[in-house]
């Protein structure tokens, strides 16, 4: 059996080809809004970064990996202090949630591709409910 187009199925959007624009738009909101990604995807941002930009807490090699030059000094520093202690402020996080979306593309190449899609699918369908 095959989904027709006009089966509930592809109307919930269970059917429909999840894009590269999808992947791109889902990913910058729950960085921008989710705490668990924003945290998750700052530490892992923060290991891209060489260990003599961890240390200095500035980005000093442009390989479009890390972060970028504007936002190492303040990313690396709430990377550290979220390693050491476990908790960044509110005002922090406004900090974090504002900057990392920039940063999906390198959150999509290190996800799950299959893991990621069902979770904008489940989007789909909470949003359709």
């Amino acid at each position: 059996m095959f989904v027709q187009e006009t089966d509930p199925i592809v109307d919930m959007g269970i059917g429909k080809k999840i894009t590269p624009k999808d992947k791109m738009l889902y990913v910058k909101k729950q960085l921008s809004t989710d705490k668990n990604w924003a945290i998750k995807a700052l530490l892992k941002i923060f290991e891209f970064q060489t260990k003599e930009e961890q240390e200095a807490e500035r980005t000093q090699v442009n390989n479009n990996i890390g972060f970028t030059g504007v936002d190492g000094e303040i990313l690396s520093s709430f990377a550290k202090q979220y390693m050491k202690r476990k908790f960044l402020s509110p005002k922090q996080m406004a900090i974090v949630y504002k900057r990392m979306p920039k940063y999906w593309g390198q959150v999509i190449k290190i996800s799950n591709e299959t893991q990621l899609e069902r979770l904008i699918r489940q989007t789909w369908l909470t949003s359709n409910s």
